[in-house]
């Protein structure tokens, strides 16, 4: 193995050093340190800025590739490799609301991905979701919460089923038999959203949650997640109170964990500040949410069963108008949680990094550290992407 040495700026779980070394051999970190700590042949200094690889766990695609319309894992891998070239090293493929036919085909297809290590996991969105807040899920193939569908599911995905987009005010969707019940028996996460549920309904499902995960055995959770807060479900409002509330509440009180959009155009900057001020970096992680059309040009594009127009960076179906995912890679969240929230750099990071290795329950990758796997991003004073290393290797 042939030893890399990189000195610059670093950006860690808990503080940022301002000249450092990471040291790496083949595909792992061996040190990292303050270059008057470093014991070896040390690089001239420089300018760059050096950041863990990024962990998405909701994305739909890019590079003009969409994972709930791939029919074979080659198409499937030019999503994987546009976010990748932009800094995000572990990347989890999420399906949108179809038949059981074409989930359990997409699952299978995305697994063997996963198996070759080049996708972290899976996420459905749906098709147990609220047709009132369907969004860009079409509501033709929504479904009331199905176990066994979901069981069935998660033994197409091999290992690798993340997560499950689900509403809570539908019947089954938690309790004794439920569709939570089968994703946290089954290794996965009940992923609340997409829901026009009121407060009650809310609270139950994140409560039912907590008791699931504490009586099994896991590496996921034991928190479930909120599948991008504010997006898709009831507005809150202090008379009609709706889930947003609730949702807080639980990441406040050490549950949930939010996911967040920080792209300008789903949830505004300031707003996603607050929520991190609220229920802090440990309960927020930054997605993006994104379909085909990241690091693509405007136009037309699908996304799952649905036609989507692209217009000045923002997609929207080309019926009914809604917001049909996002176009961006999940550096610009980090640069725009930054710039524009006034998030430090430190925290958003790891809202882009740490928290969605936890998620995944996989401690090998999301920091710069000794024994992680060298995924490596470097950037410039903009905080945009130089290059990237994945597992030691030159990406981009």
């Amino acid at each position: 193995m042939t030893t890399s040495v990189l000195r610059g700026r670093l950006v860690r779980e808990d503080s940022v050093v301002e000249d450092g070394i990471i040291e790496f051999d083949g595909t792992t970190i061996t040190r990292v340190c303050p270059v008057s700590e470093y014991e070896g042949e040390t690089p001239e200094a420089s300018d760059a800025t050096y950041l863990p690889g990024l962990v998405d766990v909701h994305c739909h695609g890019g590079g003009g590739e969409s994972f709930p319309n791939a029919e074979t894992a080659e198409e499937a891998l030019v999503a994987v490799l546009e976010h990748r070239r932009h800094g995000t090293t572990s990347l989890v493929a999420s399906c949108v609301t179809a038949s059981a036919e074409v989930l359990r085909a997409r699952a299978k297809t995305l697994a063997q991905l996963a198996r070759a290590g080049e996708l972290a996991g899976i996420h459905f969105e749906g098709p147990f979701v609220s047709h009132e807040r369907c969004g860009a899920q079409d509501p033709t193939y929504i479904v009331d919460p199905d176990a066994d569908l979901t069981r069935t599911l998660i033994a197409d995905c091999q290992g690798f089923a993340l997560s499950m987009t689900l509403a809570p005010e539908k019947p089954n969707a938690y309790g004794p038999g439920s569709v939570a019940e089968a994703l946290i028996d089954g290794g996965a996460i009940p992923s609340w959203g997409h829901t026009d549920s009121n407060s009650v309904k809310a609270r139950e499902a994140l409560a039912y949650s907590r008791e699931r995960f504490s009586q099994v055995e896991t590496k996921r959770g034991p928190r479930a997640t909120i599948t991008h807060l504010f997006n898709g479900m009831r507005p809150l409002h202090h008379r009609d109170t709706g889930p947003i509330a609730e949702f807080l509440s639980d990441a406040a009180r050490g549950g949930a964990v939010a996911e967040l959009i920080c792209d300008s155009i789903h949830v505004d900057p300031s707003l996603v500040r607050d929520v991190y001020e609220l229920v802090g970096r440990e309960h927020v992680v930054l997605i993006t949410d994104a379909m085909a059309a990241a690091g693509m040009a405007d136009g037309e594009y699908t996304l799952g069963p649905q036609d989507v127009i692209v217009k000045d960076g923002v997609a929207r179906l080309a019926q009914g108008n809604a917001i049909a995912g996002g176009t961006a890679h999940l550096m610009d969240c980090v640069r725009v949680a930054v710039t524009r929230g006034g998030i430090p750099l430190v925290d958003a990071v790891y809202m882009a990094s740490v928290q969605g290795a936890t998620i995944l329950g996989d401690d090998s990758i999301g920091s710069l550290a000794a024994g992680k796997k060298a995924d490596i991003v470097e950037v410039d004073a903009d905080l945009a992407v130089r290059r990237v290393w994945r597992r030691g290797t030159v990406v981009a």
